[in-house]
């Protein structure tokens, strides 16, 4: 799998959203909303989600595997540093 495409739409305001993210996979498959969020710990990325009848939330679509998520994680808040100036 290779992500081929990244999108990062800067967030204006004070709260902890940063950016909304898209990523393309392999130019053939595209997942929008994924968030980059300052935490505690630093800017981490959220999956897109839903929230369910009992008011927890979901994730629409996510990482399988611990090595994708970083390496999907790492090129998103890559490119957001490089776009926002941080």
């Amino acid at each position: 799998m290779e992500i081929t495409d990244i999108r990062i739409r800067i967030l204006e305001g004070d709260g902890k959203m940063k950016a909304i993210a898209s990523i393309t996979i392999d130019d053939e498959m595209v997942i929008h909303d994924i968030k980059v969020v300052d935490g505690e710990k630093g800017l981490f990325i959220a999956m897109p989600s839903k929230k369910t009848a009992d008011g927890e939330y979901r994730d629409i679509a996510h990482p399988i595997k611990t090595e994708t998520r970083n390496r999907i994680q790492t090129m998103i808040l890559d490119k957001f540093r490089q776009e926002s100036g941080q």
